[in-house]
C-alpha cells in the first residue's frame, strides 16, 4: 500500500505543539508528514532534527500531499490535499470585528473541520447544513493527546501557580496584575511560572522577566502542556489555553474574562487574587463538579487517541464518505491574497 502523505501548514508557534501527536500517529502507521513554515511568526528554529520542512510553495505543490492540517485560520486553495481544520485553541468566546464568536468563523478554506467535544460540534453541524460546503467530525483535539500522559510529572513541594494571558490590550490580564503579582511571589507563599501568548507586548515580557526570583520563572516555549501538567491553579484571562488547563480537572482564577463561566472564579479587582487562589486551592466540591460537566461538554476525551479519530476522519474524506454536498466556494479575493502573500502565480 502507497504511503500517505500529509502536510502541515503552520503560521505560529504553538502549532508545533498542536501537531506533533498527529504527527507521531502518522508516522507510526508508516505514512509522511511534512512542515510548511508561512510568515514571519513561526520560528523554524522549533522543528526538530527529524522533521522536515518543506521551504516554499513550489516543494509543497511537488509533495502533492492527500490531506492537509491546519490549526490555523486560512490555507490556499491551490495546494493539493483535502483540507482539514484543527483549531489552535478552543472557543474561549472571543468575538470578531463583526461581533461573531471567531472560532465559528467559517472562511471557505476547510473540507473537515475536526472539533473537539458536543459545545463546538453541533454548532459546526449547523453550520455545516446551512453552507453545506464541509463536513464536521467530533475527535478530540490532537494537541491534548500528550496531556492525559501524567507519568512523568514531578511533585511539587509547594502549591504552583501557573499564571498566562492573551496579547490583547483589551482582554489582557498581565498589566492589572503585575505589582499584585510582585508581591505574590516575594511572599513565597507559592511557586509561580509564568507563561504568555508569543504576541505579547515586549514591554510587559520584560516587567514580568525583571520578577524572577526562586519563587518566579517566566517560560518562553513552544510546548505549554508540560506546565499545565506541573501548575496546580492557573491564572488568566480570555486566552483560550485555560480551557487546556480545566481539562486537567485543576481550577482557573480568570481576571476580567469577557464571558466568566461558573466553573471559573473570575474576579475584577487585582487585590482579591490572592484569595481566589487560595479559593481555588481548596478546590470546593461545588466547583469541581462544574468544571467536570465542562469536562465533558468540552472535551470528553481524556485517552489520548484524539490523534488517531482525525486521521481516521480524513481517512473517511479520501475514502469518498462524509463529503459535502457542494464545493467550497471560489473565495476570488482570497486566492488573490494568498497568492501574492506567498509570491506565487503558477497554476
Amino acid at each position: 500500500m502507497t504511503a500517505k502523505r500529509y502536510l502541515f501548514y503552520i503560521s505560529q508557534n504553538y502549532s508545533y505543539a498542536i501537531l506533533r501527536p498527529l504527527q507521531n500517529a502518522i508516522l507510526a502507521r508508516g505514512d509522511q508528514a511534512v512542515w510548511f513554515l508561512e510568515g514571519k511568526e513561526v520560528n523554524a528554529s522549533y522543528l526538530l532534527a527529524n522533521e522536515i520542512q518543506l521551504s516554499s510553495i513550489s516543494a509543497v505543490q511537488q509533495y502533492k500531499a492527500d490531506v492537509v492540517f491546519i490549526p490555523g485560520n486560512v490555507v490556499p486553495s491551490f495546494i493539493s490535499g483535502i483540507k482539514v481544520g484543527v483549531f489552535h485553541g478552543f472557543n474561549s468566546g472571543k468575538l470578531n470585528r463583526r461581533g461573531f464568536e471567531d472560532h465559528f468563523n467559517i472562511r471557505g478554506c476547510f473540507d473537515l473541520y475536526c472539533t473537539q467535544g458536543p459545545n463546538t460540534t453541533l454548532p459546526f453541524i449547523e453550520l455545516a447544513k446551512l453552507h453545506q460546503h464541509f463536513s464536521v467530525k467530533q475527535t478530540g483535539w490532537p494537541a491534548l493527546d500528550p496531556l492525559f500522559d501524567l507519568t512523568k510529572v514531578s511533585q511539587n513541594t509547594k502549591p504552583t501557580i501557573l499564571m498566562c494571558s492573551t496579547f490583547s490590550r483589551a482582554l489582557t490580564c498581565a498589566p492589572h496584575l503585575f505589582e499584585t503579582v510582585k508581591r505574590l511571589s516575594e511572599s513565597g507563599k507559592w511557586q509561580w511560572l509564568i507563561q504568555f501568548h508569543p504576541k505579547m507586548p515586549k514591554e510587559i515580557v520584560e516587567q514580568y522577566k525583571s520578577l524572577e526570583n526562586e519563587n518566579l520563572s517566566f517560560i518562553e516555549t513552544d510546548n505549554v502542556i508540560p506546565l499545565l501538567q506541573q501548575a496546580d491553579v492557573m491564572v488568566c484571562d480570555t486566552s483560550s489555553v485555560l480551557m487546556m488547563f480545566l481539562m486537567l480537572n485543576k481550577p482557573v482564577v480568570t481576571f476580567n474574562n469577557i464571558s466568566p463561566k461558573d466553573y471559573m472564579v473570575n474576579i475584577s479587582d487585582e487585590d482579591k487574587l490572592e484569595e481566589s487562589i487560595e479559593y481555588a486551592l481548596s478546590y470546593p466540591t461545588e466547583l469541581k463538579t462544574k468544571v467536570e460537566y465542562f469536562i465533558n461538554d468540552t472535551h470528553p476525551y481524556v485517552d489520548g487517541e484524539s490523534s488517531q479519530r482525525v486521521l481516521a476522519a480524513a481517512d473517511e474524506l479520501l475514502d469518498g464518505k462524509n463529503v459535502a454536498q457542494k464545493s467550497k466556494p471560489l473565495n476570488l479575493l482570497r486566492r488573490f491574497k494568498m497568492r501574492k502573500k506567498l509570491k506565487y502565480w503558477q497554476l
